[in-house]
């Protein structure tokens, strides 16, 4: 697997209103793209720290993933995503090395990327996300 950077940090936030202006205000980023990803159930917003994005994730359905994991960890982090090349080899190598996947082929996530998800049972407690540029 060729990893290239960590992409982005994700961080399940309650209110993405709110949490834009902290990051804004207080640690003075600029938020540079609003988004809903639909079928993730989820509103993103990102800022742009060096070369690593910071993604805030805001949930549209209670039910969703970030919805559920706010209900039982409350906000935070919740994943780590890192750009690869070719990701579908990345996937079939994660899983040829034990890893259970969330996704077993890449679909859409924000800002247009291929994504797609390891399970945190197999990643030490990380939800990690491979991304990779279309």
């Amino acid at each position: 697997m060729k990893i290239n950077k960590i992409e982005h940090i994700g961080i399940a936030v309650k209110n993405l209103e709110e949490s834009i202006k902290y990051y804004e205000d207080v640690l003075g980023l600029k938020c540079y793209n609003i988004e809903e990803v639909k079928d993730q159930k989820v509103k993103t917003a990102f800022f742009l720290v060096g070369e690593t994005k910071i993604e805030l994730l805001e949930s549209t359905d209670p039910e969703g993933a970030v919805g559920k994991f706010i209900e039982k960890k409350g906000e935070g982090v919740h994943h780590v995503a890192f750009a690869v090349e070719e990701i579908d080899s990345a996937l079939k190598e994660a899983e040829e090395k034990g890893v259970a996947l969330i996704d077993k082929t890449p679909r859409k996530g924000a800002e247009g990327l291929n994504i797609a998800f390891l399970h945190p049972k197999f990643t030490k407690g990380v939800l990690t996300e491979l991304c990779e540029h279309s």
